[in-house]
């Protein structure tokens, strides 16, 4: 059957079509996102705007659009942190789902972080033993640690590289370099909220193998020197403490602007890498990790495989 996934996250919307049965592994068919930045439409009454919810339909009526071309069998679609923390979210999701017809489904952080998991652990296989997972979105950090497909401990925080760019960084936000001091206090405030988080996961076991999935990862890897995109799904990737270290005071001195000029930097999303990095870096280093795999599946790949289970023998 072919599968639709629609992925409505703070800083992005993304498509990924797949042919897929229970048992297979999911063939990419389409794969397609946008940059919508939805999180920057919700003002400090935490309302998200109208622009904002201009941009969400036209993005999901555009998803519906390339799902019918695509010849979907089933669609699905879903929010995380941006809509799922709007006062009005479930307004507009209704606004929406009479406009469109799609049932936006609007995601805990924790079943994020379950989803994630799941994702990560059919990667890596059954030989990964405990896993510990780690995923910066827009808006916030998912973390999740177990020996099964579904983890022992799932957290959310609200620690997301663009919600900590808007509130820490702003002047990276403009294009511009990151104020020194104001790092200091992104990394006390990352801290803070980690070290409970980070009690529990502890709690749970030393992980086997530590992995790391999201946009944020992949570019903080490639920066400190994982192989590009174009060398596949399947090359091995990591990113380690010391190089990320070496990274965050790096990128703490330059402007935003010149960080989008680097290989593997998108333009989108160069003023969110420094507030990534110290999220990243903090994380590790209360968790203990020297160094993360770089995983390709994630969110969505999670969302396809619980649903494949489900059909049990059709």
């Amino acid at each position: 059957m072919r599968l639709g996934v629609l992925d409505v996250g703070s800083n992005s919307v993304h498509l990924l079509v797949v042919d897929a049965h229970r048992g297979a592994h999911p063939t990419p068919m389409h794969d397609e996102r946008s940059v919508l930045r939805l999180s920057e439409h919700v003002g400090d009454d935490d309302l998200l705007s109208k622009a904002g919810e201009k941009a969400l339909l036209r993005a999901v009526q555009s998803a519906c659009d390339q799902a019918e071309k695509q010849d979907v069998d089933e669609f699905m679609a879903l929010v995380t942190s941006a809509i799922r923390e709007a006062d009005n979210g479930l307004e507009v999701l209704d606004r929406i789902r009479s406009r469109t017809g799609v049932d936006l489904q609007v995601l805990s952080g924790e079943d994020e972080a379950r989803l994630t998991f799941l994702a990560v652990r059919r990667w890596f296989g059954w030989s990964a033993g405990k896993l510990l997972v780690l995923d910066i979105g827009g808006g916030s950090l998912e973390l999740a640690a177990g020996i099964d497909e579904d983890p022992g401990v799932a957290i959310s925080l609200p620690l997301g590289a663009g919600r900590m760019t808007r509130r820490f960084l702003p002047a990276a936000q403009e294009g511009g370099r990151p104020d020194l001091v104001a790092l200091k206090e992104l990394e006390a405030h990352v801290t803070e909220l980690l070290d409970p988080a980070a009690e529990k996961l502890r709690a749970a076991g030393p992980p086997d193998l530590v992995a790391a999935t999201s946009k944020t990862f992949r570019t903080l890897a490639r920066l400190t020197g994982a192989a590009p995109s174009s060398a596949g799904l399947r090359v091995p990737r990591q990113l380690s403490a010391t190089g990320l270290d070496q990274l965050a005071g790096f990128v703490s001195r330059i402007e935003s602007s010149a960080l989008a000029e680097l290989p593997g930097v998108s333009q989108a999303r160069a003023h969110q890498v420094p507030a990534g990095a110290v999220v990243a870096a903090a994380a590790m280093r209360a968790l203990d990790v020297p160094f993360v795999r770089i995983c390709p599946w994630a969110l969505r790949e999670g969302v396809i495989l619980r649903r494949l289970d489900s059909l049990g023998g059709a």
